[in-house]
């Protein structure tokens, strides 16, 4: 786990926070941080990194791989879904696994198509680490992994999505960027307020998830024909309103907790 300074902290958190329309409520940080919701927090954010690696793996299967690829692509992942969803498998095996961008065809692929088939190839092998090691940590701290139910978060952003393409590769790409550069807003709020070994982890996890939200809004740009800033606002204001609006659940993408 790389250590990163605290100048590097702010420099990553500059254009995130820019980015964002509002800051994490005080009140998720209060709940976040408390002992007793380490486990759901630590469960969602394990599901939320698989979720992440399948929007990812989504893209590449929709918009650049061939049949024969897309069932590749499919049974690489099923273990992790496997283990997540069905409870089936042995979480320490899921550490073999590893993706390469070989088993695509990427002969004649224009450029859009190749860049998307970089940065998310690039993506979903960094999630699926990360979900590693959360895995790793709950079975340290002695968590035994039980699912929990989905925040209304992504399901609220992509609501909005526009259902003709380009638009909705546009729109989906811009969703991506919203979920990444909160989940790294989000790392850094609660890393100072849970044990040191953690707050490491989380700030550990800030390169990557800020160069991820800004490779999926320059994605965006390059396949719009048109000027994305009006959509990215018009997300923006949406992914504001989920953040600040009181929540019934406390997930790591959910809004204010409103629990009592």
């Amino acid at each position: 786990m790389s250590v990163i300074s605290t100048s590097e902290v702010t420099s990553l958190l500059t254009p995130v926070n820019a980015f964002l329309h509002c800051e994490t409520p005080q009140s998720w940080i209060d709940e976040a941080q408390k002992e007793e919701n380490l486990r759901v927090i630590l469960t969602d954010h394990l599901i939320c990194e698989l979720k992440a690696a399948q929007s990812a793996m989504y893209l590449l299967r929709r918009y650049v791989a061939d049949e024969e690829t897309s069932k590749v692509l499919l049974g690489w992942l099923k273990p992790y879904e496997d283990f997540t969803y069905r409870h089936e498998g042995d979480w320490q095996s899921l550490n073999t696994k590893h993706l390469s961008k070989s088993v695509f065809n990427v002969e004649g692929l224009e450029p859009f198509k190749k860049d998307m088939l970089d940065k998310m190839v690039m993506l979903i092998k960094e999630e699926l680490h990360h979900y590693y090691q959360v895995l790793e940590i709950m079975h340290e701290l002695g968590f035994e992994y039980k699912s929990v139910t989905s925040s209304r978060y992504a399901n609220g952003l992509l609501r909005h999505v526009r259902t003709y393409e380009p638009e909705k590769l546009v729109d989906k790409l811009i969703c991506g960027a919203y979920i990444e550069a909160r989940s790294c807003e989000r790392f850094a709020k609660l890393a100072p307020f849970v044990s040191e070994d953690l707050g490491k982890f989380y700030i550990s996890l800030l390169r990557s998830e800020a160069r991820h939200f800004e490779d999926y809004l320059t994605l965006a740009g390059q396949i719009s024909d048109t000027d994305i800033t009006e959509r990215v606002a018009h997300f923006g204001h949406v992914e504001k309103s989920l953040i600040e609006s009181d929540d019934k659940e406390l997930r790591f993408h959910s809004g204010a907790p409103n629990i009592n």
